[in-house]
C-alpha cells in the first residue's frame, strides 16, 4: 500500500464532518480573496511591486495568476473538487503572501494581515493532508467510479 493510499484511507476514517464546514469557510475565503483582488487590482499590485525585489521585474502576468487561482481554487476547494491538488496549488500563493506581507509590514505587524495569511496557510497545508473528506465532490465520483452507464437506458 502505498504512502498516497494510507493517507485516503486514514482520512475516510478520521474525517469528523464539522470539517466539512472549515473546508467549505476556507474555499468561501479563497473566493473572497479573489474577487477582492479583482475589484481592487492596486492592492494587488502594491503588495507584489510596493518595495520588493519584484518591482524591477515587475511580471504583470502574476497578480492575474494569484487573482483566478484564488477564485478558482477557493471554489474548487469549497465543493470539495480535486480538493489535495488546489490545496498543493496554492502552498507557493500563501508563502508569497506571507513574504510580501512581511516585508511590506517591516517585520511581524500584528495589524496586517499576516495572521490571517499564516492561518489561511495552515489550513490549507491541512486540507492538502486531510483531504475533502466525505461530503465533496472527489468522494462522489470515488464512489461512483467504474460505473459508466450501467443500469441507464440509453436512446
Amino acid at each position: 500500500m502505498t504512502t498516497l493510499q494510507q493517507i485516503r484511507n486514514w482520512s475516510a476514517t478520521h474525517h469528523p464532518r464539522w470539517l466539512i464546514i472549515l473546508r467549505i469557510g476556507l474555499g468561501l475565503f479563497l473566493m473572497a480573496k479573489g474577487i477582492n483582488f479583482m475589484h481592487d487590482a492596486t492592492l494587488l499590485d502594491r503588495l507584489l511591486y510596493g518595495e520588493t525585489s519584484l518591482a524591477v521585474n515587475e511580471p504583470h502576468w502574476l497578480p492575474l495568476i494569484i487573482t483566478w487561482a484564488n477564485l478558482l481554487g477557493g471554489f474548487m476547494i469549497m465543493i470539495g473538487l480535486w480538493t489535495r491538488l488546489i490545496a498543493l496549488l496554492q502552498l507557493p500563493i500563501l508563502v508569497g503572501a506571507i513574504i510580501f506581507i512581511n516585508a511590506q509590514s517591516g517585520g511581524f505587524a500584528p495589524e496586517s494581515e499576516l495572521g490571517l495569511a499564516i492561518l489561511t496557510l495552515l489550513l490549507v497545508i491541512f486540507f492538502l493532508i486531510e483531504g475533502s473528506g466525505p461530503l465533496s465532490l472527489d468522494a462522489y465520483f470515488e464512489k461512483n467510479r467504474g460505473r459508466g452507464s450501467q443500469g441507464r437506458d440509453l436512446p
